[in-house]
């Protein structure tokens, strides 16, 4: 059986040359616990076991500490079964689409929905209708399940004229360092994120 609730230690991982952060103790929930170890681990039964006993994980910035113990197979295979399972035959949906990143350059630029589907004030179209237009032709096959995001994700390459169209697009953008960054950058891919 698995605790209901554990008393968690959380402190910071940040970077510094001298910091003090202070340790925060509180409880969770063990589904809230779960869910953090998924995104690091995605459903990989042993690791989370080993996680679990050990008593310790660190992601992004934040460092989790707590008592660990033994979890039985089976109360944490019921555990993880209420979270999803990633879906390959998941069509991508430009509808429910929130956020794009153009990767493949010096850094990843990324776009949320409701930056890049700005229109201005005389434009029927925005960056973000011409993406999707894009990928409406040639939707991107699935990419996997993101436990951090709670999302798909689909990932696909662009074409040299795809990708010049997105430059020109770019002009569409409201934000001007937006707009030099997709036309300076070397992206040759795009990954998707749609919420489940």
């Amino acid at each position: 059986m698995l605790p209901q609730k554990i008393r968690v230690k959380l402190s910071s991982e940040a970077a510094g040359a001298i910091s003090l952060t202070p340790v925060v103790s509180r409880e969770l929930a063990i589904a809230d616990l779960l869910e953090e170890v998924l995104a690091v681990t995605g459903k990989d039964e042993p690791r989370i076991r080993d996680i679990l006993q050990r008593g310790t994980l660190v992601t992004g910035a934040s460092r989790y500490r707590w008592q660990g113990w033994e979890p039985d197979a089976e109360s944490l295979r019921q555990a993880l079964a209420g979270f999803p399972d990633p879906d390959p035959a998941r069509p991508f949906s430009p509808a429910q689409c929130v956020h794009a990143a153009l990767r493949g350059g010096r850094q990843t630029v990324e776009l949320a929905r409701e930056t890049a589907a700005h229109h201005g004030l005389f434009r029927r179209t925005s960056f973000w209708d011409v993406l999707m237009r894009l990928l409406a032709a040639d939707p991107p096959p699935y990419s996997g399940y993101s436990y951090r995001d709670r999302a798909d994700r689909y990932r696909r390459e662009l074409a040299a004229a795809e990708r010049d169209q997105l430059r020109s697009a770019a002009r569409l953008l409201r934000y001007s360092s937006l707009r030099q960054r997709i036309e300076a950058e070397g992206f040759t891919e795009v990954e998707l994120t749609v919420p489940r």
